[in-house]
């Protein structure tokens, strides 16, 4: 078997590096081999990972750092998005209920469902003090 491809990116906490981010994730995406369709998700679960972190994590404070690493190996491919921002219990997020969010216009409060809906796999784990984000989505 051989290593995974990996590929790294570091971001400070800022929403205008978001850019950034969608730029790395659909690139690698692509030279993975996932059609426009699921680049487009995928950008979307990171992104919303990481707005996630620059707003709840670091309550928007500019000067901490979000590391993106993306990992290739034969159909998977792995996402992985580390940050020292608040820690948060991934079970205290309930499933939102979409008639009543689209019945009354809400906005936010989506990205975890929408990171679970487009992804394989998503797991969030604490290593070493730091919030470890692991999204894994295949090639059919």
């Amino acid at each position: 078997m051989t290593a995974p491809l990996t590929y790294r990116l570091t971001i400070t906490s800022q929403t205008n590096r978001l850019n950034d981010v969608r730029q790395f994730v659909s690139g690698q995406a692509r030279t993975h081999g996932f059609a426009e369709d699921d680049v487009n998700k995928i950008t979307i679960a990171v992104d919303e990972a990481c707005t996630n972190i620059i707003k709840h994590g670091y309550g928007f404070s500019p000067d901490h750092f979000i590391d993106i690493e993306v990992r290739r190996s034969g159909p998977q491919f792995e996402i992985i998005i580390m940050d020292s921002g608040k820690q948060f219990d991934p079970k205290s997020i309930e499933t939102p209920d979409m008639k009543e969010y689209l019945t009354h216009y809400r906005r936010g409060g989506l990205g975890v469902y929408l990171m679970k809906r487009i992804m394989d796999k998503v797991e969030f784990n604490i290593q070493h003090d730091r919030n470890v984000l692991r999204m894994v989505k295949s090639l059919s």
